[in-house]
Order: structure tokens, then C-alpha cells, then sequence
């Protein structure tokens, strides 16, 4: 008998210390993965943030939003980039999305006033936040991205700059009827207007990079004494580049464009390019994501009165180039 109580009292404290261990071992657990612990008490939102295009210029959009991502808990976002820059092609990504229960969407809208009433209708079965290029007449909750007038008219004072006695230009965009397209012409006419610097037009190319070079080197035949080609879409500077260079007039006709690819970084650091205007694209993903989860749970002082969370733009030349270059390898992370 007394043999029998020793048993059962050792296997006693040997589930005591077994339970004990356990405790300590889940405590260390909790500690050193703090994220998943807390994923188990919070609903997880499924965000979307869904491009206009496939330009590079999204890539470091997506950096923004992967570091949102990783810093919320309660968060899981889908980066979604349309090949074509087509409005079907956007629509079918957003449709599919909003089919598997996506709890909000960023979009960068291809057509905003003719995809208004989609957008709209998306907005009546979960969160729409616009970024990059606005929808203002639509449903959307926010807008977070560029004052793109503001930032025509820096393209504007480039063009002054590059251009002290004046001449002729051409502008190169995507389409005419984007918003930010529109409005970035704007800032640029506001600033030209009564100077000796003449628009020729604009020419279109439907986001077709090949068509893009193709226009500028069409431009630079029919017009041989044309004195600058402005690029408003973020592929149009790399496209004049590209054909300024073949036609063998580069450092001859000036280059001034929008954002920050690889060709028109390089450019301004040869001389090619006088100058560019660049977007922050990278905060346009990390404020998008962030924007809608703090709107998704219940914190809408993010909403500013206008409904626009404006991002600065920067002016990049000669001088300031291999610095500007030197963040952008931070933000890649490579």
C-alpha cells in the first residue's frame, strides 16, 4: 500500500511538472511570435491593391504595400497588376476579387469618369479607395496619391527652365481622358500660358510602349525643329528617350517627363533627360493599406474633409539624381 502511494504520488508531480513545462513553452511561444497570437483574437481583412498598368513604376507601389502588410497584424493584401492597362482587363481583376469576399480594394482607375458608375457599384459591396488616379465623382471613400495640377505645373517650370527662349513641344500620354492625365496637362498649360512655348498637341498610345516610342519618332520627323517632348505617363519619358537617342538628337531636343523608370533615371544622368517629376509611389501602397484598415475598423479620422490624402512630388535632375537613385535601392531593398 505504501508502495502504491509513492507510485501515484510521483506520477502526481510528474503531470504537474509535464503541465508546468507546457505552460512556460506556450508563454515562449506567444513572446517569440507575437503576430500569429494576435491574428487569433482579430479578424482578418483581405485588402486588394489593384494597378492601371504593368509599368515598373508599381513595383515599388507593391514594396509600400508589402511593408503595410507585414506591420498589421489583422491584415492580408493581394497586389494585383493589369498586363494590358485596359479597363476590361481591371474590371474582370476587381470582379473576381469582390467574388472571394475582399473587404476593400485600392484602385488606380485606367478610365475614371467612364468607370465611375463600376466603381460605384464595387463601392456598394465593399470598401473602394482610389489611389494614384482619382475618381472624384464616384463612391470611392478616399483618394490617396498626387495633386497631379500641382505637379503639371512643376513639369511646367522644368519645361520654362529647359526652354528659357521658347519653342515648340510636344506631350506624350497613355489616355487623354485619365484624370491625372488631364490634370497633370493642366498644371502644365497654367504655367506655359503667355510665355513663348508653344503645345503642338498631345498624342496618345493607349499604354503600348511601342506605340509610345513610335509617336515620338513620328513627332520628331514631321517636326524636325521641335525644341522638347514631354512625357506624362510614367513608360513615356523611357519611350522618348529611346527614340530621341535612334533619331540621333539626343541632348538636342529636351526631355522633360513624369516618375522614376530605369531609362529616364539614366537619361538625366547623361544629360538626355532635363529633368523629371516623380511620384511617391511607394508611399501610395503603404498609406493605401493602412488608410483602409484603419477605415475597416472603425477609425475614419484618416478621412481628411476633402477626401484626399495627398502625397508630395519631387523634382529630380541632373544634381540630385544618383541621390534620389540611392533611396530608391533602399526601397527595393536591393
Amino acid at each position: 500500500m505504501k508502495n502504491l502511494k509513492i507510485v501515484l504520488l510521483f506520477i502526481l508531480a510528474s503531470l504537474a511538472f509535464t503541465s508546468f513545462k507546457t505552460e512556460i513553452t506556450k508563454a515562449r511561444n506567444q513572446q517569440s511570435n507575437p503576430k500569429k497570437e494576435k491574428k487569433s483574437d482579430t479578424k482578418n481583412l483581405k485588402l486588394a491593391f489593384v494597378t492601371n498598368n504593368a509599368s515598373d513604376f508599381w513595383t515599388i507601389a507593391q514594396k509600400g504595400v508589402e511593408k503595410a502588410d507585414a506591420e498589421l497584424d489583422n491584415v492580408t493584401v493581394e497586389f494585383k497588376m493589369p498586363t494590358s492597362g485596359g479597363v476590361d482587363e481591371q474590371e474582370r481583376i476587381i470582379g473576381d476579387l469582390v467574388s472571394t469576399g475582399i473587404d476593400g480594394i485600392a484602385v488606380s482607375p485606367v478610365d475614371p469618369e467612364n468607370q465611375t458608375q463600376y466603381i460605384n457599384e464595387i463601392a456598394g459591396k465593399t470598401l473602394v479607395i482610389t489611389q494614384d488616379a482619382d475618381a472624384p465623382k464616384s463612391d470611392r471613400a478616399v483618394y490617396v496619391g498626387t495633386d497631379n495640377v500641382a505637379a503639371g505645373r512643376q513639369a511646367g517650370e522644368l519645361i520654362k527652365k529647359a526652354l528659357p527662349n521658347g519653342g515648340k513641344i510636344m506631350l506624350f500620354v497613355g489616355l487623354t481622358d485619365a484624370l491625372n492625365a488631364k490634370e497633370r496637362i493642366q498644371g502644365i498649360r497654367e504655367v506655359l500660358n503667355g510665355t513663348k512655348i508653344k503645345i503642338l498637341g498631345v498624342r496618345t498610345d493607349y499604354a503600348d510602349f511601342s506605340r509610345a516610342k513610335g509617336n515620338a519618332a513620328k513627332t520628331l520627323a514631321k517636326y524636325p525643329k521641335i525644341s522638347a517632348l514631354v512625357g506624362i505617363w510614367s513608360y513615356n519619358g523611357p519611350a522618348i528617350y529611346n527614340a530621341v537617342k535612334e533619331a540621333g538628337k539626343k541632348r538636342k531636343v529636351k526631355i522633360i517627363c513624369f516618375d522614376d523608370e530605369a531609362d529616364t533615371l539614366n537619361g538625366i544622368k547623361e544629360g538626355a533627360i532635363y529633368g523629371t517629376v516623380v511620384m511617391q509611389p511607394f508611399e501610395f501602397g503603404y498609406q493605401a493599406i493602412i488608410a483602409m484598415n484603419k477605415i475597416l475598423t472603425g477609425d475614419k479620422s484618416i478621412i481628411p474633409v476633402n477626401k484626399r490624402i495627398i502625397v508630395p512630388t519631387l523634382v529630380i535632375k541632373k544634381d540630385n539624381v544618383e541621390e534620389f537613385r540611392k533611396k530608391l535601392v533602399g526601397l527595393r531593398g536591393n
